[in-house]
Order: C-alpha cells, then sequence, then structure tokens
C-alpha cells in the first residue's frame, strides 16, 4: 500500500509527513489594498524531502469563520475578496512534492478595508480641507482622488492642520504650519496633503489644536510634534518640534486624544495617562499643574475610551460609565451645575454608555455620547443649537438627543456637531456659519438634519474646532 494521506477516509497518493517541509513562520498581516490582506512569512529552515513549489495563505473570518484562500511562491501573499469592515486571522502552509506541512500559528487580527474617500467642507483657512487652495466649501468636496484613507483627525482653524493615515500606514498632513504640527520637519503651510516622512507603520493620530500632532505606531510606539506649549509634546520640556520625536521608549499605547494642550492616552493596560497644560484640573491629578511628561490618572486599569476636550476631558471605562473633569463652565462635565473638577467624577450612574466624543471651540464645551441601545446624548453648551435637542440653551446633565436608536458614531466640535447612524447616513446640526454643516448654506439647526443622500459614510473626523469638517466613506 503506497504511504498516502488518509484523513477523511482518502488516500492522497504521494503524501508523507516524514519528508514534507516544516511550518513557515507567520508574520504581521497588513493592507493589501482594496479588500485584501497581505501576509508574511519566514519560509521554514527544515524543507523536508524536497523543495517547497508554493504557499496557501489562508484568511479566516474572525466572526463567521468564513475562509479565503490564496497560492504564491515567496512572501507575502495577498488574499484578496474580503469583506468590508470584518476582521481576519491568518495563516500560512509551506507545500514540497510530498504535500502539505502544517499550518502555522495565527497572525494579528487585521480588519480588511474598502475603497476609502475622503471628503469635508466648511472654513478652509490655510487650506486645511487639502482642496490646493483657501476656499471656504458649504457642500463636501473630495480630498483628491485616492481611495485609500482609513483615519482622519483636525485640529480648530486658528492653528488648523489635519492629518490622516492611509491603508498603507503612511500619515498625511495638510494646513496651517506656523508651530512645525504638520511634521515636515519645516513651518511651510501645505494646502494639499503631504506627507510625513517615508513610514508605513503609523496606526492612530490625533490633532491638538493648539499646533501639535499626536500618534502611535504599529509597534506601540507614542511620537509627538510641533508646539510644546504647556509640555504638551510629553518631552519634559515646552520645545517646539517640527518632525515626530518619540514620547518615552514604552511600546504599550493603544490610544491617543488631544486638545489645545491637552495630550491624553490610553495604554494597552488599560491604565490612563495625560499630559499638558492643566490649569482647570484638566490633567486629572487633583492639582491645577502642568505637566510636560505623561502621568497616570489614578491607578486604575480599567478605561476603554478617551475625549479630550479644550481644557476638560472625559473618559469611559470597561464597566460602561462615563467619568469627566477639568474646567466645567458649559456644563459639560454632566455634574448638573458649572464647576471645575481637577479629578474623575462620575457623570450619572449610568453603566450602559459604549462611545463618547469631546467638542471645543474656545469656552464652548459639548460632550456626546452614545449608550448601548443606540441612543444619542448630549451636555454642554447649547447657544447655537450644538446638543441637537431642538433648543439653544445649556444642559449640564445628558440629554437625548431626538428618539432613535440607530446611532453608530459621534462628533461634536464646539458650535456644531455631527453624527453617523448605522445606515451610512451622517446627520449635522448646530452652527452653520463657513458651511461648516455641509448642507449648502448657512445656516444654523438646532435638530439633527441629514447631510446629502448618501449611506456610504463609515467614519467621522475627530477633532475640537467645528468650523471645518472631515469624514471618510466608501
Amino acid at each position: 500500500m503506497p504511504i498516502g494521506d488518509t484523513l477523511g477516509g482518502f488516500i492522497r497518493p504521494g503524501y508523507n509527513p516524514l519528508l514534507v517541509t516544516d511550518a513557515p513562520t507567520i508574520g504581521a498581516a497588513t493592507s493589501g489594498g482594496s479588500l485584501a490582506i497581505s501576509i508574511a512569512f519566514t519560509a521554514p529552515s527544515d524543507v523536508g524531502g524536497g523543495a517547497i513549489t508554493s504557499y496557501e495563505a489562508v484568511a479566516t473570518d474572525t466572526v463567521t469563520a468564513a475562509v479565503f484562500t490564496a497560492s504564491g511562491s515567496s512572501s507575502p501573499i495577498s488574499v484578496t475578496g474580503l469583506t468590508d469592515g470584518q476582521s481576519y486571522t491568518t495563516t500560512v502552509t509551506a507545500i514540497n512534492a510530498y504535500g502539505p506541512s502544517g499550518i502555522s500559528a495565527a497572525s494579528n487580527s487585521y480588519q480588511a478595508v474598502g475603497a476609502r474617500e475622503l471628503w469635508g467642507w466648511g472654513r478652509a483657512n490655510y487650506g486645511v480641507l487639502g482642496q490646493g487652495n483657501t476656499t471656504d466649501m458649504s457642500s463636501p468636496v473630495q480630498v483628491g482622488a485616492l481611495t485609500d484613507w482609513i483615519a482622519v483627525s483636525i485640529g480648530g482653524v486658528t492653528q488648523g492642520s489635519t492629518m490622516a493615515i492611509k491603508t498603507d500606514g503612511t500619515l498625511w498632513t495638510w494646513g496651517r504650519n506656523n508651530y512645525g504640527q504638520l511634521g515636515q520637519g519645516n513651518t511651510t503651510d501645505y494646502s494639499s496633503p503631504v506627507q510625513v516622512g517615508a513610514l508605513t507603520t503609523w496606526s492612530k493620530v490625533a490633532n491638538g489644536a493648539g499646533g501639535f500632532g499626536l500618534a502611535i505606531k504599529t509597534d506601540g510606539t507614542f511620537w509627538a510634534w510641533g508646539r510644546g506649549y504647556g509640555g504638551s509634546l510629553g518631552q519634559g520640556n515646552t520645545t517646539l518640534y517640527s518632525s515626530p520625536v518619540q514620547v518615552g521608549a514604552l511600546t504599550d499605547w493603544l490610544e491617543v486624544s488631544a486638545s489645545y494642550t491637552l495630550s491624553m492616552a490610553l495604554k494597552t493596560d488599560g491604565t490612563l495617562w495625560m499630559w499638558g497644560k492643566g490649569e482647570n484640573g484638566q490633567l486629572g491629578q487633583g492639582d491645577t499643574g502642568n505637566h510636560s511628561s505623561p502621568v497616570q490618572v489614578g491607578a486604575l486599569t480599567t478605561w476603554s475610551a478617551i475625549a479630550a476636550g479644550g481644557w476638560w476631558a472625559a473618559a469611559l471605562k470597561t464597566d460602561g460609565t462615563i467619568w469627566a473633569w477639568g474646567e466645567g463652565a458649559s456644563g459639560q462635565l454632566g455634574q448638573g451645575n458649572t464647576t471645575d473638577y481637577s479629578s474623575p467624577v462620575q457623570v450619572g450612574a449610568l453603566t450602559t454608555w459604549s462611545k463618547l466624543a469631546a467638542g471645543n471651540s474656545y469656552e464652548e464645551g459639548v460632550l456626546l455620547a452614545i449608550k448601548t441601545d443606540g441612543t444619542l446624548w448630549a451636555w454642554g453648551e447649547g447657544s447655537d443649537g450644538q446638543l441637537g435637542d431642538g433648543t439653544t440653551v445649556d444642559k449640564s446633565s445628558p440629554v437625548q438627543v431626538g428618539g432613535l436608536t440607530t446611532w453608530a458614531e459621534c462628533a461634536p466640535g464646539g458650535s456644531a456637531s455631527q453624527a453617523l447612524k448605522t445606515d451610512g447616513t451622517v446627520w449635522v446640526w448646530g452652527a452653520g456659519n463657513d458651511g461648516r454643516l455641509g448642507l449648502g448654506n448657512t445656516t444654523s439647526y438646532s435638530s439633527p438634519v441629514q447631510l446629502g443622500a448618501l449611506t456610504t459614510w463609515v467614519t467621522l473626523a475627530p477633532g475640537n474646532d467645528a468650523r471645518f469638517r472631515l469624514a471618510i466613506k466608501s
């Protein structure tokens, strides 16, 4: 009887487990283009009884377990035809004349991304809309013709800049650069996107409205550049840096958020860290001092999401509670008052919050949050209708925005707000100056109105200043 593979009751002639190659060593799963994953691996040192003839790469949907495969002769191999928005782990098998090797270990989880266009509208000071000009736009306009944007963050118009990441892990910036906030090694303004260095390992970015930028790389390192006023760059000083500099040497940074002179970040262990100016208690240290290097907020390891306001901040815990601290002048801390707090205080007693976002424009503070039931809530400054509750009154405790249960994402500014629904539509409200609502006019609205008729929006740009906005659509 010939040697064969009898698994499943069938003999595969020629298969010999003693002569097959060892399994490859899996590497990183990264973007392979639109709806594709590139799978890196290292060839085995022991190829068994014969040279490797091919490799088979497999991407497995982490939710449905659906499998997609592709073959190749060397690393990397791109698996195509994946489902937009779904996450996949990958494995690789080596094949020689005697059969397939064992299966490699699984890679990191990676989300497949389809075509992603970047669009902007509103006030265009310093070229923040990326159109090659400084012309205001009251309706959405596309930034270039590329379709590979995955993340974007906006700063204020005063020190206005835009920062965005592409699917290939490159970082791009444009707008005002008086403090080196574009990370280009100079102080030249750019009205169209320019790449920051040549690296392809950027994963998260946050735009400090006071003229600085923060970012995390795929290796978990933290980087900062631009204006160091108040110590916002975390370098132990107040120096300006026009190119990215690393914040410490740690490799466990996970999330980042920034406002005028305030930086905050989460680590993989669930701890919360802050630095910058603290005159209103916004660093959560129980005092009003500045810190030019990261300091931990308390000792908890249960923080899950963060939102930096202008001179205040908020964060979400894994138990579904929201906490806020810093300046409370507009009621944005949700305490039923306008008091400042220098340490985190809980917003109500609910444990059903799932997402939050902060907005600020000078003294106006707004916080939007979504519950696990899909309802949207707002509190803080309401003078321009930015709370979306049909009034122009400040609210110091959460109020529901309408009665819908289909909200997926929110992004307030100081005077205008926007939110994304699960059906892919974007809704806007608040001040309409400069065309900042994208509705083709300068009218203000105190309740949500739909932005156009598209149902293909996928994410909104966080950022403190509402005078211009950007969003990504498929």
